[in-house]
């Protein structure tokens, strides 16, 4: 095990039980923000590729 969380594992037993409920509150959120920057790029990613299929050609293939 790592130091950081040998270190982390020390400090949540020391918490009080409200103190572990906002620290599950904080590392929740932050899981979440590393998910939805995750999700931002892959958004990008699948933006920056339809703009290929944005042109004329396609539009009049299509229609």
């Amino acid at each position: 095990m790592s130091a950081a969380k040998q270190i982390l594992f020390k400090l949540i037993r020391e918490l009080s039980d409200s103190q572990g409920a906002e620290i599950i509150e904080l590392i929740s959120y932050l899981k979440s923000e590393k998910e939805n920057e995750m999700f931002k790029d892959l958004e990008l990613a699948s933006e920056s590729s339809i703009d290929f299929w944005n042109n004329e050609i396609d539009d009049e293939v299509w229609n």
